[in-house]
């Protein structure tokens, strides 16, 4: 899973590279009787923590633990390979939606082991396949709304607790001042799944033993509805996404922007281009409202997991070093190491984000989170042209909707069931 699209998509404390252990690239030296190969990605978890955790495997085992660090970029080729090979890594991190696929090409070890730790309910199930663990949440992380607290004052808007109360806020700002109301691209299609789930659809259903596309039905279009309610505030053309152009530094800083949706690195990324161009960031952060005030408003939970290789050269210490690293004593640790801004994996951990910052929104929709289908083929889906996003563009450009839907589940269908 790319960080542009969920961060994975990150948040704020995610941002801060990590310095590689060993080499950044693509092989490494899992095999040896005294060492492990463990694979993370660039980004996803603070140093400190992690020469905190091997120093003390490496301490306990009399094992070395090289630390590999990888790149987004190009990442499904190289697990691919590393997984087809013997020794090549024995720990590596996955994000949420690519497990299922490394799981069903049989390249990652059953975990059923670590089955009966109190994982969070909504991570797990990304890690599990017909009822078998191949990996464990890491963390998590999610959007919520930015907005710059200046320009809601000037409008007099409040934070709002419903949808209603959401749009009635971005009425004001329009009314009321010089800002545009929400940035919000055309094709920011896992918005608009969140908006699909909180009527109680999704992307595609499982159909039998197949999958197929489902957003030609009454959610489908019901979400898309409130997309298009939003999107009505905003400039930004309905034929591009939140990446190209790059909402939270080609866009926020340059424009006056009165709110945004997006992850904590971008919060951060904004911050730090608006501080570099001699301004001050004024953002507030809140949940994406639900339709009630009891409800928040669903958001695709991103995040990584943690597996073994099937192949690794070390499997037994290999799944030692996973029970220590996703353990309740290391799981707190790299939450607090994150400044709170991660999701916790564990029921059993706390986070306990300061009052009024992004992490507080962020965790509080945690337990509301959604994922897309949990299938080999979704990769498919995602792959361009984007099905959902030429929906939506055409949506957003008044094409009858039933119609551009059937023409999208049908791509969909047939995509998501090509291995």
């Amino acid at each position: 899973m790319k960080r542009k699209l969920i961060a994975a998509v990150g948040v704020t404390a995610l941002t801060a590279a990590l310095a590689a252990c060993g080499d950044d690239g693509s092989g490494g030296d899992g095999g040896d009787a005294d060492s492990i190969t463990v694979w993370l990605m660039d980004g996803s978890a603070p140093q400190p923590w992690v020469d905190e955790l091997t120093a003390a495997f490496e301490e306990e085992h009399d094992v070395q633990v090289n630390v590999e660090i990888q790149q987004w970029d190009g990442i499904q080729d190289r697990l691919t390979t590393a997984l087809s090979e013997d020794g090549t890594v024995d720990v590596l991190e996955l994000g949420n939606t690519q497990t299922v696929g490394y799981a069903n090409t049989g390249g990652l070890a059953d975990l059923s082991d670590l089955a009966d730790e109190p994982w969070s309910e909504n991570m797990l199930a990304s890690a599990e396949v017909d009822g078998t663990l191949y990996a464990v949440p890491w963390y998590g992380a999610n959007r919520v709304v930015i907005y710059d607290q200046s320009v809601w004052a000037d409008a007099g808007a409040e934070v709002p607790t419903t949808r209603d109360e959401w749009v009635e806020a971005l009425e004001l700002i329009d009314e009321n001042t010089e800002a545009q109301p929400i940035y919000l691209p055309g094709q920011s299609y896992y918005v608009m799944g969140g908006f699909v789930a909180d009527e109680g659809g999704a992307f595609a259903v499982e159909d039998g033993e197949e999958w197929a596309g489902s957003l030609a039905t009454p959610e489908g279009e019901a979400g898309m509805e409130f997309y298009r309610t939003l999107q009505s505030f905003s400039e930004a053309p309905a034929d591009i996404d939140e990446a190209e152009p790059q909402q939270s530094v080609d866009i926020v800083p340059n424009q006056e922007i009165g709110s945004w949706i997006g992850l904590g690195w971008e919060a951060a990324g904004a911050i730090a281009a608006i501080e570099e161009a001699g301004g001050e960031a004024d953002f507030g952060y809140f949940p994406v409202p639900g339709k009630t005030a009891d409800q928040l408003g669903n958001v695709f939970l991103g995040g990584s997991n943690l597996a073994v290789s099937e192949r690794a050269g070390n499997p037994d210490l290999a799944m030692e070093f996973l029970r220590l690293a996703t353990s309740q004593e290391y799981a707190q640790k790299f939450v607090d190491a994150n400044g709170d801004g991660v999701v916790p994996n564990r029921t059993d951990v706390t986070a306990e984000p300061e009052p009024g910052s992004f992490a507080e929104a962020m965790v509080a929709s945690a337990d509301v989170g959604f994922l897309p289908p949990l299938t080999t083929g979704w990769a498919n889906v995602e792959t361009e042209p984007n099905p959902i996003k030429e929906l939506m563009t055409k949506a957003l450009n008044g094409d009858d909707y039933q119609t551009a839907a059937e023409e999208a589940d049908a791509e969909i269908t047939t995509r998501i069931n090509r291995e």
